[in-house]
């Protein structure tokens, strides 16, 4: 059973992504018809030299059908239902491709291609508003999974739908900048939930964990975690989440591209990540011991090589933000963005067709840094606040009404996988079965191959008899066949 599970998310995967692959080859068909190449820094410099000349609606078509292969990618909506079932696969793998490196790839891309993206408004404008109700959707399902690792699923497609947030509203660095600190902490979390499972015996079920932290051997386990975690829910100046979730914010307010809606989206989604991530936290290593008494009795506890590398990505959980400190908070101090400087030959031609508005961009300086400061605390306060105190208050809403409603659409991740079910899969199978299979290849493709075998067939058997082995028969074929080829020549 859990190799046919394994199987189905690889076909799941597979499938998903072909068809974002779909997009992005049209993508480029366009952008070659546009300007002969699709090599970027030739089209840079077309674009760089000639930007009044720009056909702005075929760019604009080129980044949206670009921008559908990145949700594929990068498991942005409707395409994201493939990223919580490769959870199938081993932690490790989690921590490298779904943390740091493939599913980045549409978020790089957008980046990439900032000197097109910044002539198509209504493409930007796509890749943030898909974002952050990316960001959101994934939230609301990470609220009540119970699998470990699927509450890190949900919460990686969340934290990318805020990268493209950034490179939506022309924040191409800060996009960048989240990209690199999401890979710190969540790869801490993902190789965190392996040891734990390495721990109890394959376990990855919460509601059979809690105590973790008492357990020998699980100390820089669940430091490393603490400080991934904190990462991740944006705990002002200490983490390196905080400054590239809060940058982005203070662009989605700040720029041209960006609205209030998506900043308030954005914001109601920090405070969510909070709260679920200290769910799991506070029920997977805090409260009574639920661990199976076998497991409890000999765990597996986690080698110095797991350890080790747990320490480091919780170290750089906390520190690896430093070097992108956003700029209204360094010129207080005067502290450079390192970072921003780094990347600043890739996006020099981002300006073009971008601007930001001035004015809105000190007077959302205040604004974001207080809400940023304020957001991240009330996330994490009200994290632990119901899952220490009022955790058996939070099990009986879960059981009514309409909260009792809203815990089993959040908890059945809303259906989506069922609605592509009957809306895309069961119609695909009828038709391939009912009019591929029985109709165009059973009844024309192998009818036609099949009557064309038989009518053959006939024809064989009725010439066969014509050889009859009397020589006068063949004097008078041979005569009649010169007779032919004579009048032919003739």
């Amino acid at each position: 059973m859990r190799t046919r599970k394994k199987a189905s998310a690889g076909k799941k995967a597979f499938i998903v992504n072909r068809i974002g692959d779909a997009g992005f080859i049209f993508g480029m068909a366009l952008l070659f018809a546009a300007f002969g190449t699709t090599r970027i820094p030739e089209i840079e410099s077309l674009v760089a030299g000639h930007h009044e000349a720009v056909n702005v609606a075929l760019i604009t078509a080129a980044c949206i059908a670009l921008f559908i292969g990145a949700t594929g990618k990068s498991a942005q909506l409707p395409l994201y239902v493939w990223l919580p079932d490769a959870m199938a696969g081993p932690t490790p793998v989690s921590a490298l491709i779904h943390a740091a490196t493939m599913v980045t790839a549409g978020v790089y891309m957008v980046a990439r291609l900032n000197f097109l993206y910044a002539l198509a408004p209504a493409a930007m404008g796509l890749v943030a508003g898909v974002g952050v109700v990316t960001a959101f959707w994934a939230a609301l399902i990470a609220f009540t999974q119970t699998d470990i690792k699927k509450v890190l699923a949900y919460s990686t497609v969340s934290q990318l739908g805020y990268m493209f947030v950034g490179v939506g509203v022309g924040a191409f660095t800060a996009g960048i900048f989240h990209l690199m600190t999401h890979a710190f902490f969540k790869a801490c979390l993902f190789l965190g939930s392996g040891a734990v499972i390495h721990y109890l015996h394959g376990e990855q079920e919460v509601a059979r964990m809690g105590g973790l932290r008492r357990m020998p051997g699980m100390a820089p386990v669940f430091w490393s975690w603490i400080a991934a975690t904190l990462a991740i829910s944006g705990l002002p100046f200490v983490t390196s989440g905080f400054f590239s979730k809060d940058e982005i914010l203070w662009f989605a307010l700040a720029s041209e591209r960006g609205a209030v809606w998506i900043y308030a989206l954005g914001a109601l989604t920090a405070v969510f990540t909070a709260i679920y991530m200290w769910r799991l936290t506070i029920l997977t290593f805090f409260g009574e011991s639920r661990v199976d008494q076998h497991a409890a009795e000999h765990p597996h506890q986690p080698a110095w090589t797991m350890s080790s590398v747990l320490v480091v990505l919780g170290f750089l959980s906390i520190v690896g933000g430093w070097i992108g400190i956003p700029a209204f908070l360094g010129k207080p101090v005067g502290i450079p963005n390192l970072f921003e400087h780094w990347l600043e030959p890739v996006f020099e031609h981002a300006h073009i067709g971008l601007r930001y508005d001035e004015h809105a961009a000190h007077a959302a300086e205040t604004k974001a840094f207080l809400l940023g400061l304020v957001i991240p605390i009330v996330g994490i306060a009200l994290g632990v606040f119901l899952w220490t105190r009022q955790r058996e208050r939070l099990a009986a809403l879960a059981q009514s009404g309409v909260t009792g409603a809203f815990y089993r659409a959040s908890k059945g991740k809303f259906f989506i996988d069922e609605l592509y079910e009957a809306a895309v899969i069961r119609p695909i199978h009828a038709v391939s079965e009912s009019f591929l299979w029985k109709a165009f290849d059973v009844r024309l493709i192998d009818g036609t191959v099949n009557g064309a075998a038989k009518l053959a067939n006939r024809v064989a058997q009725s010439l066969r008899r014509i050889p009859s082995g009397e020589v006068q028969f063949y004097a008078v074929v041979i005569f009649v066949g010169m007779a032919i080829i004579l009048w032919a020549l003739r």
